[in-house]
């Protein structure tokens, strides 16, 4: 993989990393909902995740997005986060919203979203780690972020979700 750091890409054979532009904000809002509905099975509130994407796309205190593209087209996406730890003196960075088309699984798209981010981080002198959360009964997921070097630090994800939609699934949890 190489990079170049004036144009924010990278590329990976025929891959190529690049920060999302507002122009993007549909494409990634069809892609965490594909995500929301493959790994959930929960429908996203257009009313939500349109606004929630074009503000991070808005503001890069928020987040920031980058797209996967092989031949021109967008294969892929994965977002950061930061939350600062006071442990570490320095910010974890947040590994979200990763979503691969299924036609570019298995080949190498995640690997050169998150080589990417790693690389970024290191060289963020701010920057103690990444991490990400992933569902519990999302094997695969789980596999292929080892596969990357990431380890299970043995924490357990705890929330209040003050948005929370209210779905079929969701109404059963909370009967």
């Amino acid at each position: 993989m190489a990079f170049d750091d004036q144009s924010g890409q990278a590329t990976l054979t025929d891959l190529l990393i690049r920060n999302a532009s507002i122009a993007d904000a549909p494409l990634i809002a069809d892609f965490n909902s594909a995500m929301a509905l493959e790994t959930e099975d929960r429908v996203l509130d257009p009313n939500l995740i349109n606004p929630g994407v074009a503000a991070v796309l808005a503001d890069g205190n928020k987040g920031h997005y980058w797209i996967a593209e092989r031949e021109g087209r967008p294969i892929g996406q994965i977002m950061v986060t930061h939350e600062w730890s006071d442990w570490r003196n320095g910010f974890m960075w947040w590994i979200q919203s990763v979503y691969v088309t299924q036609d570019a699984r298995r080949a190498g798209v995640f690997l050169g979203l998150y080589r990417h981010v790693e690389s970024l981080a290191k060289n963020d002198s701010l920057c103690c780690g990444i991490r990400l959360y992933v569902e519990q009964d999302n094997e695969r997921a789980q596999n292929t972020y080892l596969a990357v070097g990431m380890v299970d630090p043995g924490y357990r994800v705890m929330e209040t979700d003050f948005r929370k939609n209210t779905d079929a699934k969701q109404e059963q949890i909370y009967a």
